[in-house]
């Protein structure tokens, strides 16, 4: 297959991209870390394409999409890994403007310039990595809750979009607990689940064409409780 991962210099991104290079896939790779690229472009010279772009500069990132695209010319799936969140209880904007900027603004320009390379070849499998934590808000990180949920639901608008077209583009939402990533942050953190598992369900998942996972599974049943939770109870937790 074909593939691209925006987002593949850490985490999760990379522990995907390390996955699919090893079955003998071709995978183009976007990051804003041009050396961490070249790191892994160097560990799989003949299967990698590297481009260096951040989400948060639409043309730098329109670039590298019509980079990838010349290159691999024919993409079976797109991975979006890219996102950014911090700890703000102070509601300072400073803090919470990146995190607009990029799982937001720069997230849905990847999306939808994904989306229309898959609608212009008529097929294609679009997954994007959003969050456990965009089901309910969260009084310390505000922005980061807010902008998952907005990723929970574009994601299903294009699920929907993709049935009624009728076409042969997948869309699937992956949604994971706590991550032994730099994006785990605050205290107390319970159920932090390892990157290769993680990885592993996720590779899962996409094989299987699910619509949306809670990644790993455990989060599934946390997911559910959180989701229905009366506010009055909520709020105090």
């Amino acid at each position: 297959m074909n593939i691209i991962v925006i987002g593949a210099t850490s985490g999760i991104g990379k522990a995907l991209f390390e996955r699919y290079v090893s079955e003998g896939n071709r995978v183009g790779i976007v990051g804003r870390r041009s050396h961490l690229l070249e790191e892994l472009r160097q560990k799989h010279p003949a299967n990698t394409v590297a481009v260096t772009a951040d989400i948060t500069k639409l043309e730098e990132t329109e670039s590298a999409l019509k980079a990838l695209l010349t290159e691999l010319q024919d993409i079976d799936l797109a991975i979006v890994c890219s996102g950014t969140g911090d700890i703000n209880a102070t509601l300072d904007y400073a803090v919470e403007r990146p995190t607009i900027d990029t799982n937001v603004v720069g997230w849905t320009f990847v999306i939808d310039s994904l989306y229309h390379i898959f609608e212009k070849q008529g097929h294609g499998h679009l997954a994007a990595i959003t969050s456990i934590g965009g089901l309910r808000g969260e009084p310390m990180a505000p922005a980061y809750s807010a902008t998952k949920a907005y990723q929970i639901n574009y994601m299903e608008s294009l699920r929907k979009k993709a049935f009624k077209a009728g076409n042969q583009i997948l869309v699937t939402d992956i949604r994971p607990g706590l991550v032994d990533t730099a994006m785990a942050k605050g205290d107390g953190l319970f159920w932090v689940m390892p990157v290769e598992k993680v990885a592993h369900q996720i590779w899962t998942a996409i094989r299987k064409k699910k619509s949306k996972v809670y990644v790993t599974k455990r989060w599934h049943i946390l997911a559910i409780i959180n989701k229905n939770l009366p506010f009055a109870l909520y709020k105090r937790m």
